[in-house]
């Protein structure tokens, strides 16, 4: 009962964050905040949502899917990796940031960079 509800708690957190990272992905203005969404919410939404699967049928059936646990570390591993390649090649690429960011701190490797090739 206990592990059911653990479980159940984990799979609605997951879904709630995924329709946060969607919701984040329509709303915010440029492609790196978007990029920020995709990967940090969607990565802990697919976690609760694989957590909970996984709790689910070890609680009830008391065995452990190996499956559920690859997925796991293979979504751990691999969106934040994606997510920011995809913001360093949106950058490079020259994606302009939005007029309301403060901060870029890649503008000083990107100046670095044209100095000492030339």
């Amino acid at each position: 009962m206990t592990g059911e509800l653990i479980s159940s708690i984990l799979v609605v957190m997951g879904a709630v964050f995924c329709g946060l990272s969607a919701f984040g992905l329509v709303r915010l203005p440029d492609v790196y905040l978007r990029s920020h969404a995709a990967t940090k919410s969607a990565t802990f939404g697919v976690l609760c949502l694989l957590t909970g699967g996984f709790l689910y049928f070890w609680f009830k059936d008391g065995t452990v899917n190996v499956k559920l646990l690859l997925a796991i570390v293979f979504v751990f591993i691999t969106s934040p990796v994606a997510g920011h390649l995809n913001g360093r090649a949106a950058y490079r690429s020259g994606v302009p940031l939005w007029k309301g960011s403060v901060q870029d701190d890649l503008k000083v490797l990107g100046e670095e960079s044209k100095e000492t090739s030339k």
